[in-house]
């Protein structure tokens, strides 16, 4: 988990020195699904990551959309980390390894959309990635999302297609990758997971600190938890509302909030963030797939539709 720690840290020192001039992130160009319980939309100015959920009846949207490296999206790593400056790569993104991501690049370029759409509970995106670290640089590969709504439940199938043609980064370099990277209001304020020894036995759930992240502070990061054995945390109100992450081929979590607010929207500096992860070495020419699904109601109706998904995915001993 030392290696994700790393990235991490350093995705927030952009977040921090691009605040004054990032533009409003908001957009009417959207995919929308919508049922009794849940509203979802994808943003197809930025590669079409999720970018709004809310309960049907409400227009309180829990994803934080604060800038291009918050949203709920595709975020991967692969090689060595370069000095690229002399390309254009940001002073403090320097050196940086590959690093493709949904939404768009540090300076607010943004991932260009090939292929939606939607059909009944269902939608489709195609993008090609931006470079973090660099300016205006998309990324050799391609990225695609299927989201499909059923209940209180969104289940996301990720998929990145390297067609690199570079030989600057090396090869065989494993690396932590964000399976995915989500990012939520603040308000959502209390974190909770089952961290015992006795998974999909309805033992109770635990809440747990929530570190918080404070920029060129190594005694204030992220928690990073590597005992999940449920693969789901989650962020809710005091009332015990709010969204589970499940990712079933997460090996550890890192949770935490930037800033002390806990009463931010979604366009508020202040944010909850989860990231289930696990280790991939991604070659020029790799394909990296995954599922997660994400849970909306009170913490007892999330762990009651994870325990249906889980077994369902055939993953209960008990």
């Amino acid at each position: 988990m030392k290696r994700l720690i790393l990235l991490i840290v350093c995705m927030w020192a952009t977040t921090a020195i691009a605040q004054s001039t990032k533009p409003k992130n908001t957009t009417d160009k959207t995919l929308e699904i919508k049922n009794k319980e849940i509203h979802l939309k994808q943003d197809l100015i930025r590669g079409g990551a999720i970018c709004y959920i809310s309960k049907a009846d409400s227009d309180r949207n829990i994803v934080n959309i604060y800038d291009e490296g918050r949203y709920i999206q595709q975020s991967y790593y692969a090689g060595k980390h370069l000095d690229r400056r002399a390309e254009g790569q940001a002073e403090v993104w320097s050196p940086w390894n590959w690093n493709p991501i949904q939404v768009g690049d540090n300076v607010y370029n943004r991932a260009e959309i090939l292929e939606h759409w939607q059909k009944g509970n269902k939608t489709y995106v195609k993008c090609i990635p931006m470079q973090w670290d660099m300016t205006n640089r998309p990324a050799e590969a391609t990225m695609e999302q299927w989201t499909t709504i059923k209940g209180n439940v969104i289940k996301v199938r990720n998929r990145l297609i390297c067609s690199r043609t570079d030989d600057l980064y090396g090869e065989g370099v494993s690396c932590a990758q964000e399976i995915p990277a989500v990012w939520l209001i603040s308000a959502l304020k209390n974190l909770y997971a089952y961290f015992g020894d006795e998974p999909f036995t309805n033992q109770p759930v635990t809440s747990t600190e929530v570190k918080q992240l404070i920029m060129n502070d190594p005694d204030h990061f992220w928690g990073v938890y590597q005992n999940v054995p449920e693969k789901w945390m989650a962020f809710v109100d005091d009332s015990q509302w709010g969204i589970a992450v499940f990712s079933p081929s997460a090996i550890g979590f890192l949770a935490g909030r930037y800033d002390s607010f806990t009463e931010g929207d979604e366009h508020h500096v202040a944010s909850s963030y989860i990231a289930p992860a696990r280790y991939e070495s991604l070659m020029k020419d790799s394909v990296m797939e995954y599922e997660y699904y994400l849970v909306i109601g009170t913490l007892e109706q999330m762990r009651k539709e994870i325990y249906k998904i889980n077994k369902k995915l055939g993953k209960d001993t008990h």
